[in-house]
């Protein structure tokens, strides 16, 4: 089932087209990859998805619903989920602290903050917790955890809006390699037995190809390829602008890590 439906997406600052024709689907429970060298037009698509940017042209639709130009906030109550390339945390809560605050604000009850924030939906974050792997530790101060610890909490957070679209934002930035697989995995894992569908920007290329199911290849803003990881890496074209040995060693990589 189509989730997202993205047609002709364009975006100019000044002279400068950043986003020209845009055009691509991503189904429920789909892991879609958008890559492509410095200045290809990733953050300008991927912003256009997420209502940080209104664009010049074409249409978002989810679900059927044309969410064209809408805000951030609306489109994460119509279940359109978020992280970013710096982790987005509350740095004097505890981890389940951060939690229950996005579990506070999607259900709307921000403002019963004090004095029982502590107590409201325990239970609820200490399972979202569980589902990325970190219930242990819960009640530890997010201040204290490695960095990759701290974007697991991250994916937490996002999975509190239940949503059925997620956007992430370059999600291994700043992890070590072993770090990046196991959340690739963990995230590829939730979302295709949630049937959530991912839309992903991501420069490790060992990420991309082990973890994708399909794969956007974005050169001076227009797609140049797509298709399965496979494909994307037998393009000439692609091989010629973009992965070049790297990334046809990081496909060789992805293809032994699945047997």
């Amino acid at each position: 089932m189509t989730l997202l439906a993205v047609d002709g997406l364009t975006k100019r600052f000044g002279g400068v087209l950043a986003a020209k024709g845009v055009t691509f689907a991503l189904d429920a429970g789909e892991m879609l990859a958008i890559i492509g060298p410095n200045g290809a037009g990733k953050s300008t698509t991927f912003n256009m998805v997420g209502g940080q940017l209104k664009p010049d042209g074409g249409s978002v639709a989810l679900s059927g619903q044309d969410v064209t130009g809408t805000p951030p906030r609306t489109l994460c109550r119509m279940g359109v989920g978020r992280t970013f390339q710096v982790a987005q945390t509350f740095l004097s809560f505890s981890v389940l602290g951060n939690v229950q605050m996005a579990l506070l604000a999607h259900r709307g009850q921000t403002r019963q903050l004090l004095p029982d924030a502590a107590a409201m939906h325990r239970d609820d974050g200490l399972a979202l917790l569980e589902r990325v792997g970190m219930a242990a530790q819960a009640d530890r101060p997010i201040t204290e955890l490695a960095y990759g610890d701290v974007k697991r909490v991250e994916l937490a957070i996002a999975l509190a809006a239940a949503p059925r679209l997620l956007l992430m934002d370059e999600p291994t930035a700043g992890m070590a390699p072993a770090e990046r697989a196991a959340l690739m995995a963990q995230v590829a894992g939730i979302a295709r037995a949630e049937g959530i569908g991912v839309l992903f920007t991501e420069h490790d290329m060992d990420a991309v190809f082990a973890h994708a199911d399909r794969i956007l290849v974005l050169v001076r803003g227009e797609i140049i390829a797509r298709g399965s990881p496979e494909d994307v890496r037998a393009d000439p074209e692609v091989q010629r602008v973009y992965l070049g040995h790297s990334g046809t060693k990081a496909a060789a990589r992805a293809r032994r890590a699945h047997g």
